[in-house]
């Protein structure tokens, strides 16, 4: 079977002549033009996406490996999210960078691809467009920068953002501090080294079986990290041979796989929207429930910030994913295949923990069974909502309080450092509108900082509830993804200061306490806000995009057109 590629490359007459003629001007000789297969290099570089600016170099080593198979390399752009950098939101766009990603791979002379991410949304958003698309794929992610280093300890990208803010506004350090801290904690390439989304999604990627084992966790100033650009760039030419695609590789099984490994790792909840997504892009049925039923049975593992001590580069050296994946035994679906050609079974089964603080065993784990991201329902939230277990407070899982209602974030900081605020340390703080119409784009902003007022008195922690996200390096109570989200009218919309508000994580409850004819009275006065984008992608997208619980894709995107071959060289 002649592969896609020919089409252009193998075409006769004009068409032929323009496809082969304009790439020879990049000095390529006549015999990549041979029917070997091309594979294109797809890397969200960018400057302006610090995380992965170091893609260029792993690129190159691809590239090595594709020529070293006897493929041909072409390597091309996909729009950079930073997530540090991007305003309002990454999230806002990484819907924007699946489809332009899907249309380049689509209308382009591929017959198979290796995607290269890093910060948080490029993964997701990457393999979102793979799986609709369904060219023979592999990912593979940047890598954790190296270990942050203050005054003899280790401390976290993001995590220790947090810590400074609230250190600062309480007096214990000074700006000056914080700006030495910057330094200290961002000392090389790579992606956050603590558990936040971008090392959540590269465990994920790897779980799923679309990226090579241990790939995951190399440090991205590790010389192996480059190894397995090479190997990656091997592999993917063996795929195309074998007609190994993105269907073949995310069943259900995967799925299960990567839910399991997300609570193991005690990564960040931002992985059910992308995995949600992706499922929907590749036509498996997952929704925002598996989260919890698949990982009742499942402890929390390891032990890294921001629920624990360690970072990245402490899990690569104590064993990386496929330790992790061994330990959980029998709740590995072992069966999966994944992008090597190999099993999941295969892949973990001489994995070995070499330390035993970072990876704890099974029987004594770091955090018991069903510490990991719970699910809750009730009528505040029909569609659910999520909380990361493993970084809130034992004490405030079930708990019942006077909300303090926050029509966005910004109302909130305006007022939060005010010692005269209305609230205690029973208070439940409502900030709104921050999901995916409402902001738009769901942002991280669900982890409002506890008011300067309860630190003065030492809370450092209270209930929080949100239609937004938090980043995966927060911590704290902070119940997030309320669906359906205020802009929609979900009932977060109706709530008001002084409403009680119960909070059951045991038995997976969230409840407004208001009578259901007072909640249908607010309902029937509410009124639903206009787009307020006149033009462009914001109005697209606010128009079309989906609830969290939906995984936040644009509705007309959801599932897979497959791959498009010209006919008679059109």
């Amino acid at each position: 079977m002649p592969r896609r590629s020919a089409s252009w490359f193998g075409a006769h007459g004009r068409a032929g002549m323009t496809a082969r003629s304009w790439v020879k001007n990049q000095g390529y000789s006549e015999e990549v033009f041979d029917g070997r297969p091309v594979i294109g290099i797809g890397t969200t570089w960018s400057e302006l996406a610090p995380c992965n600016a170091h893609q260029q170099r792993i690129a190159e080593a691809v590239k090595r490996g594709v020529w070293q198979a006897g493929g041909f390399p072409l390597e091309f752009p996909n729009m950079a999210l930073g997530e540090t950098l991007m305003r309002p939101t990454t999230m806002l766009y990484r819907n924007l960078l699946a489809m332009q990603a899907e249309e380049t791979i689509r209308a382009n002379p591929l017959d198979g691809v290796v995607l290269l991410s890093g910060c948080d949304k490029t993964t997701p958003g990457l393999l979102m467009a793979a799986s609709s698309v369904d060219l023979p794929t592999a990912m593979l992610t940047g890598g954790p920068m190296l270990n942050g280093k203050y005054r003899g300890t280790d401390i976290g990208s993001g995590t220790a953002v947090w810590q400074a803010e609230a250190d600062l506004v309480a007096g214990r350090i000074t700006q000056d501090e914080c700006y030495f801290i910057e330094g200290c904690m961002s000392r090389s390439n790579g992606h956050c080294m603590t558990m936040g989304t971008a090392s959540t999604m590269a465990c994920i990627v790897e779980a799923l079986g679309m990226q090579l084992p241990y790939a995951a966790s190399w440090p991205a100033v590790d010389a192996r990290r480059y190894a397995a650009a090479q190997q990656t760039g091997q592999r993917i030419v063996e795929m195309v041979e074998e007609d190994l695609k993105p269907s073949d590789v995310l069943t259900r099984d995967a799925f299960r796989n990567a839910i399991r490994a997300n609570a193991a790792i005690g990564g960040s909840t931002n992985a059910v929207v992308h995995l949600i997504a992706i499922a929907k892009r590749v036509g498996v049925e997952l929704t925002v429930d598996d989260f919890d039923t698949d990982t009742r049975d499942v402890p929390t593992l390891v032990n890294l910030q921001p629920s624990g001590k360690f970072l990245m580069e402490d899990f690569c050296y104590a064993g990386g994913l496929p330790a992790v994946l061994k330990e959980l035994g029998d709740l590995v679906e072992r069966s999966a295949i994944t992008v090597n050609g190999r099993s999941m079974g295969e892949n973990i089964a001489d994995a070995e923990v070499h330390n035993r603080e970072v990876i704890t065993p099974f029987d004594e784990p770091f955090q018991a069974v069903g510490t990991g991201t719970a699910v809750l329902r009730g009528s505040l939230a029909p569609g659910g909502a999520v909380i990361k277990q493993s970084a809130a407070s034992a004490r405030l899982l079930k708990h019942c309080g006077p909300a303090m209602v926050f029509e966005d974030v910004d109302e909130y900081y305006a007022v939060c450092k005010d010692d005269d605020l209305d609230v205690d340390e029973n208070t439940v703080l409502v900030v709104r509108n921050a999901g995916p119409k409402g902001y738009p784009g769901m942002p991280e902003v669900a982890n409002v900082p506890v008011p300067k007022k309860l630190q003065d008195r030492g809370f450092d922690d209270i209930v929080r509830i949100s239609d937004g996200r938090m980043s995966g390096t927060a911590y704290g109570t902070v119940i997030l993804h309320v669906t359906p989200e205020a802009a929609a009218g979900g009932p977060l919309a109706f709530v008001r200061t002084g409403d009680l508000i119960s909070i059951d994580v045991p038995n997976r409850r969230l409840d407004l306490e208001i009578p259901d004819e007072e909640l249908e009275r607010r309902r029937a006065e509410w009124q639903e806000p206009d787009n307020p984008h006149p033009r462009g992608y914001q109005r697209l997208y606010h128009d079309h995009v989906l609830q969290a619980s939906e995984g936040a894709d644009l509705d007309f995107l959801v599932g897979k057109t497959g791959s498009y071959v010209p006919r008679d060289g059109h």
